[in-house]
């Protein structure tokens, strides 16, 4: 007869009782945990669409501005105004185009970027919340 070494003597009073087996998990009902969730995808896709926008208003005016530069120096020195050459006026406008790529940036960001973060991270409460009360 061989005897199983993980098990205690059964004669051996002192030994404390062997633990009770784990209780089998049972199946969620509920959402998915938030990990593979497609507002995660849905948010990177949505911030990826920001940083796009923004950045080609701003690099797009600025190389549009280069282009023309190198491109068509006869337009760039022609004059808009009485000394005020074309090339001049463009140069200027950048710093506008810049802020307007400022505004977009966080018009997006308030419009569907933060609401969709707002709902990930509430989403994400009430699933630690649930995990820690299933424990």
């Amino acid at each position: 007869m061989s005897r199983d070494p993980s098990q205690p003597y059964p004669t051996y009073p002192w030994q404390p009782p062997a633990p009770p087996p784990a209780p089998a998990p049972h199946p969620s009902r509920h959402r998915s945990p938030l990990g593979h969730h497609s507002d995660l995808r849905i948010l990177r896709s949505a911030y990826r669409w920001q940083r796009r926008t923004a950045t080609l208003t701003a690099l797009g005016y600025f190389t549009f501005f280069l282009v023309l530069s190198a491109c068509a120096p006869s337009f760039m020195a022609s004059s808009l105004t009485d000394g005020l050459p074309t090339g001049l006026v463009l140069a200027l406008l950048q710093l506008p185009v810049t802020w307007l790529a400022i505004a977009v940036y966080e018009h997006t960001a308030r419009r569907y970027v933060d609401p969709l973060a707002d709902r990930i991270r509430k989403q994400s409460e009430v699933d630690a919340r649930r995990e820690a009360a299933a424990r």
